[in-house]
């Protein structure tokens, strides 16, 4: 069972009782429920059935009895009912970004409008902009907002394809018939978000494979059966695609269904160049299999290094792999701490203490609290006087551990100016400070970037967080001439940050490798507001690794002393 299924039937929860006008703070564990749910990291099946949904921070007794359900039966008695006391279609339109209760209730109650069909007919027809307080603006932002909308529904986030990639090929390798198996595609090429899920296997016995696999318990109908390869939709929409090759095969088939299409493309114009072909079975010369087993085999036969499968999207790896000059990418055990969490001090679930020993349990020499500036109040916001008791507390804890040290942080909030939410003299006691845009996404690209770079400029600013805003299916990223940032980033000293919370990742591969050109260093950090967040390191890493980053681009693959050492300006 997918995350996503769960996540998605909190939020229509918390959507249907704020049309409804029902009590803020129920709205709002419904919200940060399915924020945790989305964003958790674990096996959610194993919690289940090992009864410890409740160790999951934000879920209580009343919402695990709601997932346990949700798992047994597939949908939630207590939603169904919800969904009838509104009216047909609201659910679907407030899905779409820019588009609020009141907003969705408005364009019911005075059009009809019960889905993304009549909206779209409606705007097409101008029928919007006879409504009250809708605007040319506003219905442009509807008509981004449904693009959006599409587009999410078309992908999944990494977290999501994880584990429901996770649960069949842990069913599947408890078949005896399963000799080898991985996982192929974008998946495992660690892209932002995936459309389908692709999984390989060997076996000698490929009918017992394909039986099994049609039976799996997330299946919730069969799209194609074959001999070799078959499909199925689960109880969550996903794809997933399963195919069984020879044990001699399996390497190029790895490679052929790990794409990409264009590095595939690139590698048998290789081979034809070297009088070979190469498929999914093998390299061969004429009719004769020449090899085909594991993957650092078909490239050595080809001439090349072994590419890393985060790599292979033809920009120029195939031409440096020929000449070994493949970068040494970073490993998730590169990273010696994080430099962007939060705790109950402001939005987050766990105290700084519990936060603490999660990531010295993970391996991590230091972890940064960087709860949020005191103008960000709808977070929890730290007054001056609640930073000295903050900064108190985390004495107290680092007198306590060994080997380990919290560092004193701030994620302050850059406002629609530029300027910084403290005073340099508050600024200057912190450890670290991230600072980060949190409203006024809409503004012009003069003004974003100038935001950013009056950030970049202020001495004590270390780290730009989620430097693009961009919200997956939610909120396309801000317009910023990123070549200013980018310079004045790198002549400041300024990081910026690889969000790895599953809805962000941000930036981005291809922004994060643009940084990485220009001079410019990364931090990898997670944004966790809770314990489980922490695991989502991962993703981050992922993104890193498609930037083609290496170890030494990442700030925080540092040692403490040699990463303090680094952000003082």
């Amino acid at each position: 069972m997918e995350s996503t299924l769960i996540a998605n039937i909190f939020r229509d929860i918390a959507n249907i009782l704020e049309i409804k006008g029902e009590n803020i703070f129920r709205i709002r564990a419904y919200t940060r429920a399915a924020e945790v749910i989305e964003g958790f990291s674990g096996n959610l099946e194993e919690y289940v059935n090992e009864d410890k949904l409740q160790e999951i921070p934000g879920i209580g007794k009343d919402l695990s009895a709601k997932i346990i359900e949700i798992f047994s039966t597939g949908k939630l008695k207590f939603y169904e009912d919800l969904k009838r006391s509104i009216p047909e279609g609201l659910l679907e339109i407030l899905n779409i970004p820019s588009i609020g209760p009141k907003t969705a209730r408005l364009l019911y109650d005075k059009l009809g409008i019960k889905g993304i069909a009549d909206l779209e007919n409606a705007i097409s027809e101008g029928r919007l902009l006879k409504l009250p307080g809708i605007k040319g603006k506003t219905v442009e932002n509807i008509k981004k907002g449904i693009a959006l909308f599409k587009e999410g529904r078309q992908r999944m986030l990494l977290p999501e394809a994880y584990n429901v990639s996770d649960g069949f090929i842990k069913y599947l390798s408890a078949i005896p018939a399963v000799d080898k198996i991985s996982v192929a595609g974008s998946l495992r090429r660690k892209k932002e978000t995936i459309r389908d899920i692709d999984i390989l296997v060997t076996s000698k016995n490929p009918g017992k494979v394909m039986q099994a696999f049609l039976k799996a318990p997330s299946v919730n109908r069969v799209l194609a059966k074959g001999e070799t390869k078959s499909s199925v939709i689960t109880k969550g929409g996903v794809q997933v695609d399963c195919r069984v090759v020879k044990n001699e095969s399996y390497g190029a088939a790895l490679i052929y269904f790990t794409g990409s299409k264009d590095f595939n493309i690139k590698l048998r114009q290789l081979a034809i160049k070297k009088k070979l072909k190469i498929n999914e079975y093998g390299i061969y010369r004429g009719n004769k299999l020449i090899y085909g087993k594991d993957e650092k085999g078909v490239f050595k036969v080809l001439g090349l290094d072994y590419v890393e499968p985060e790599l292979r999207e033809n920009t120029g790896e195939v031409e440096l792999a020929i000449k070994s000059g493949l970068p040494i990418l970073i490993q998730d055990k590169d990273i010696k701490g994080d430099l962007h969490v939060h705790s109950k001090w402001s939005d987050g679930i766990n105290s700084i203490e519990e936060m603490a020993y999660a990531a010295k349990g993970a391996g991590y020499s230091y972890i940064a609290v960087t709860d949020h500036s005191q103008s960000l109040k709808v977070a929890g916001g730290l007054s001056i006087g609640d930073l000295r008791k903050k900064k108190k507390e985390i004495d107290k804890i680092n007198s306590k551990l060994n080997n380990f040290r919290v560092l004193y942080g701030t994620e302050v909030d850059i406002d629609s100016e530029g300027n910084i939410d403290y005073d340099d003299d508050i600024l200057k006691e912190f450890d670290i400070v991230v600072a980060a845009i949190h409203t006024g996404f809409k503004q012009a690209r003069i003004q974003i970037t100038s935001r950013l770079v009056r950030a970049c400029n202020n001495k004590y600013v270390n780290i730009i967080a989620h430097p693009t805003g961009r919200l997956w299916g939610v909120r396309p990223s801000y317009d910023v001439d990123w070549e200013k940032v980018l310079s004045v980033a790198r002549d400041t000293n300024t990081t910026l940050e690889i969000n790895s919370f599953a809805q962000r990742l941000d930036l981005d591969s291809h922004d994060a490798r643009r940084a990485a050109e220009s001079g410019v260093k990364l931090a990898i950090n997670t944004d966790s507001h809770d314990i489980g967040h922490l695991k989502s390191i991962k993703f981050g890493v992922g993104v890193a690794r498609r930037a083609w980053l290496k170890k030494e681009d990442v700030i925080n693959t540092l040692t403490l002393d040699e990463l303090l050492k680094k952000i003082r300006k």
